[in-house]
C-alpha cells in the first residue's frame, strides 16, 4: 500500500501538529482520539517524522441516526477521520484508494464522510471518486457536510464509479511494463522480492491515474473503459517463464498519439502529470516518432501474480504468435486472469461469471 502504513492509534503521537487543526474544529478530537487507542489508522509520515496524512474507518449497520437525512444501508463505511497535508504529491488518491480498496474487501453498500465546506480541496477530490453531497451533520454546534458513495449505483462512468471495473462490452489486453517503471507505478502491484524502498511519496506512484507511454504495435486500438492487465516483463538476465508476471488490472481512460500534440512542450505537459518517465526519457519517445500515451486508472492489484508459464499453460496465450509487449485477451482468459488472480468479484460490474 505504498507508504502508507496502518498503526493503532496508541502508536501515533497526538502531539503531532499535524493534529491542531482537527483539535481546532472538534472539542473532544483528544478524548476521542484516546478512546481509540486500540483502534487502527492509516498514516502517512514525511521525511521529517512528522505526520502527512491521517484516516480512520469504521464499518457501521443498517442506520446512521447522527446525520441529516439517516443512512440507511445493510453495511456501510464510515471514513471517520480524513485529512491530508497536500504538497503536491497526490498523495491524497492514494487515500481515496485505501477507501475504496477496504470498501470492496468489505462489500459494503455506501460509504460517506462528513467534512467541513472550508476544506474545498478534499471536496474535490472526493467528489471526483463519485462521493456527491448527501445531508449536514452538526458537531459542537458547527455544520458539516456529508458526502455519501453508492458502492451499488454504477453510472458507467471510470472516475465515479472508481474502483468498479464494467467488463461488459469491452476489450481486455495484457499490457508489458518494464521492471524499472513497473512497481513505482503500480505501489500495490510490487513483488516480494522486490525493495520497498524503490517506493516515494511521487505522484506517479500515489495517483490513482496513470500515464505510460510506448510505441507498441497495437495500442493504438485500445478505447475508453477497455481493461488492461499489466505484465511485469523479466529482469535483465532472467527467464521470464517465471519471472514475467500479471500483476495489476486497470482501465483506459484517454488513449492520445503523438499527432495530437503541437510539440514536445505540449506532449510533455500532458504525459508527465502521471508518468513515470522523466524528461529526457519522454524527449527519447517523442523524438522516437509514433508514440501512444495511454493515461489509466490503477484499479487493483492481483492477489496471487500469474506468471508467464501460467497464461501460456492454463490461459491459453499463445506463446510464439503473440508480441508479450500486447496481447489481445478473450473474455474466457480474463476471467481466468480474475479468479486465478484471487480478485475479488465485488470489482466488476455486470459479473461476467
Amino acid at each position: 500500500m505504498n507508504n502508507i502504513n496502518c498503526k493503532k492509534f496508541e502508536e501515533i503521537d497526538i502531539n503531532d501538529k499535524f493534529f491542531d487543526s482537527l483539535k481546532n474544529d472538534y472539542s473532544v478530537f483528544t478524548e476521542w482520539f484516546e478512546k481509540k487507542k486500540n483502534n487502527n489508522a492509516f498514516v502517512q509520515y514525511n521525511s521529517n517524522g512528522t505526520l502527512d496524512g491521517f484516516l480512520y474507518l469504521k464499518i457501521e449497520k443498517d442506520v446512521v441516526d447522527d446525520v441529516l437525512p439517516q443512512i440507511k444501508a445493510e453495511k456501510i463505511l464510515k471514513v471517520g477521520t480524513f485529512k491530508i497535508n497536500a504538497h503536491g504529491t497526490k498523495m491524497g488518491e492514494q487515500f481515496i484508494k485505501v477507501i475504496t480498496d477496504i470498501a470492496i474487501s468489505e462489500d459494503v453498500d455506501v460509504c460517506y464522510v462528513t467534512i467541513f465546506k472550508k476544506h474545498s480541496n478534499l471536496i474535490n477530490l472526493i467528489e471526483r471518486f463519485g462521493f456527491k453531497e448527501y445531508g449536514k451533520k452538526y458537531t459542537d454546534g458547527k455544520e458539516e457536510t456529508v458526502y455519501l458513495k453508492n458502492m451499488r449505483d454504477i453510472v458507467n462512468d471510470i472516475l465515479l464509479d472508481y474502483p468498479i471495473i464494467s467488463n461488459k462490452n469491452v476489450k481486455k489486453y495484457l499490457l508489458g511494463v518494464y521492471p524499472r517503471y513497473h512497481s513505482v507505478m503500480f505501489p500495490d502491484s510490487i513483488l516480494k522480492t522486490e525493495n520497498k524502498d524503490i517506493i516515494k511519496d511521487i505522484s506517479y506512484t500515489n495517483s490513482i491515474h496513470k500515464i505510460y507511454v510506448c510505441s507498441m504495435s497495437g495500442v493504438k486500438k485500445l478505447k475508453y473503459g477497455d481493461i488492461i492487465v499489466i505484465y511485469r516483463t523479466a529482469d535483465k538476465g532472467k527467464y521470464a517463464e517465471y519471472s514475467s508476471v500479471a500483476t495489476s488490472i486497470c482501465v483506459v481512460e484517454e488513449i492520445k498519439e503523438q499527432y495530437e500534440f503541437n510539440n514536445f512542450e505540449d506532449f510533455y505537459k500532458y504525459a508527465s502529470q502521471y508518468s513515470v518517465f522523466d524528461k529526457s526519457d519522454l524527449r527519447y519517445w517523442y523524438n522516437r516518432g509514433g508514440c501512444v500515451t495511454i493515461k489509466m486508472t490503477y484499479n487493483v492489484a492481483l492477489n496471487k501474480r500469474i506468471t508467464r508459464h501460467d497464461l501460456i499453460e492454463e490461459f491459453g496465450i499463445d506463446r510464439y504468435d503473440n508480441y508479450w509487449g500486447f496481447v489481445d485477451l478473450t473474455d474466457e482468459q480474463f476471467k481466468k486472469i480474475i479468479n486465478y488472480g484471487k480478485v475479488n468479484p465485488q470489482i466488476l460490474h455486470e459479473h461476467m461469471f
